[in-house]
């Protein structure tokens, strides 16, 4: 079996860059999302408050794992419930009833993700707070 020879040094370069300027969209569409949707503010200050409450009570490494796979997953959903918006408005910008059955369903999955993540987070942190207030 012949062993495939590496890229030459100039294509793996532009791959690189492309690579890079992939995430550079990535990010660009967080922030456009983070500039236009009021929720993913709200889901950046529960994202704040998880993270300050897993450092206060020492969480072990696979409670962060859970927490941050709440977290990420929220976040996608949001994400993804926002693209599909922007998507249905741009394809149908009057009413028509399946594209409000798509923005209806897109919205459930964030609310469903966000429940899930609301267990993890009682499963996870309910037990330390409530040792905390009943001092």
């Amino acid at each position: 079996m012949v062993e495939p020879t590496p890229p030459p040094p100039r294509r793996l370069a532009a791959l690189v860059r492309q690579r890079a300027a992939s995430f550079g969209y990535a990010f660009r569409g967080v922030w456009a999302a983070l500039q236009t949707e009021v929720h993913l503010w709200f889901h950046a200050a529960a994202t704040v408050l998880v993270i300050g409450l897993g450092l206060y009570f020492g969480l072990e490494r696979w409670e962060w794992a859970v927490v941050a796979l709440a977290v990420g997953a929220v976040w996608c959903a949001e994400l993804v419930n926002t693209a599909i918006e922007a998507v249905v408005n741009l394809v149908s910008p009057d009413y028509h009833p399946l594209a409000g059955r798509a923005k209806d369903v897109a919205a459930g999955a964030v609310l469903v993700m966000a429940i899930a993540a609301l267990a993890v987070g009682l499963l996870i942190f309910g037990p330390r707070v409530w040792d905390l207030l009943s001092w």
